[in-house]
């Protein structure tokens, strides 16, 4: 345990000298607030509130970015080669990873929801215990993501295009930028298999209807299991040496890590639920942004 609190607390410190980290993890999840809160919503209460849910479910996917970033530089410049030479192990310097992320991630949401309260004057942010939970979920199993990327990658231009590749669906088409009715009906369905896309809608139904941890069961479950599935590949795939690299094979096991939301994805198919609440949830968007 002492190992990993002094972990944990060396990361944070690097963490916040590498520019990287610093923008896709903390400058670039409030700048996305304002954004969507001031040009979006033109600082409307309820069209705030409204957006809200999908700018903590952008801000939370996107801490995977800024760790695996951080995680393969560190490689390169032989930085983990140093933490290496110490009695620490692979999933010491994984646990402390994600530790750092959430403690430095879990500010900046909080900000974000007294920004919303007290500056915009958002009438009610909805459940809060399934918010911190969602983003507890949301950090730890995107952050876990990130530690896999920085696994299976060897260069930072190879990491840099892995996270482009999985950026652009994860925010397209979750509903976290583009409406989700907005997208046709096959594109619909290749979305209730991303994990992006049921945290984000988890935060809409946490803030406008105030859904409790019970109602949310399913999606906080299916992340707990990706985090887990994700943090046990991670470690076995980890490498302290920037020589050392793993077989291409090896990166095939990452599909493994999808089961959760191939089976979710398989059963919101059938059931329709998600597509139906989305479409309710911009026809209040809508509403909400009609002139009276």
């Amino acid at each position: 345990m002492t190992n990993l609190i002094t972990l944990t607390r060396m990361r944070m410190r690097l963490a916040l000298r590498n520019k990287m980290f610093f923008f896709f993890s903390l400058v670039m999840p409030i700048g996305i607030f304002f954004l969507y809160s001031t040009v979006f919503a033109k600082s409307e209460p309820i069209v705030v509130k409204v957006l809200l849910g999908q700018v903590l479910g952008f801000n939370v996917m996107g801490s995977f970015w800024g760790l695996s970033a951080a995680l393969v530089m560190f490689r390169e410049q032989g930085i983990l080669r140093r933490f290496h030479v110490c009695p620490v192990k692979e999933t010491d310097m994984l646990v402390s990873s994600l530790f750092a992320n959430y403690l430095l991630m879990l500010p900046i949401v909080i900000l974000e929801l007294l920004l919303a309260r007290y500056m915009f004057h958002v009438p009610g942010l909805g459940n809060l215990p399934s918010i911190a939970l969602l983003t507890t979920a949301g950090i730890i199993s995107f952050g876990s993501l990130g530690l896999v990327i920085a696994s299976v990658t060897n260069t930072m231009q190879e990491t840099q295009v892995l996270n482009q590749l999985l950026w652009l669906p994860l925010i397209f088409l979750s509903g976290a930028t583009i409406p989700f009715t907005a997208l046709s009906k096959g594109v619909q369905h290749v979305a209730l298999f991303l994990p992006a896309t049921y945290l984000v809608h988890g935060f809409k139904k946490a803030i406008l209807d105030s859904a409790g941890p019970e109602k949310l069961a399913v999606v906080l479950v299916s992340l707990l299991v990706w985090f887990a599935l994700t943090l046990f590949l991670s470690s076995q795939l980890f490498r302290w040496e920037p020589e050392a690299k793993i077989p291409r094979k090896a990166k095939l096991y990452v599909a493994a890590t999808a089961i959760p939301f191939i089976l979710l994805g398989i059963w919101e198919a059938k059931n329709g639920r998600v597509i139906a609440e989305e479409k309710t949830i911009i026809q209040r968007l809508e509403e909400a942004a009609r002139p009276v």
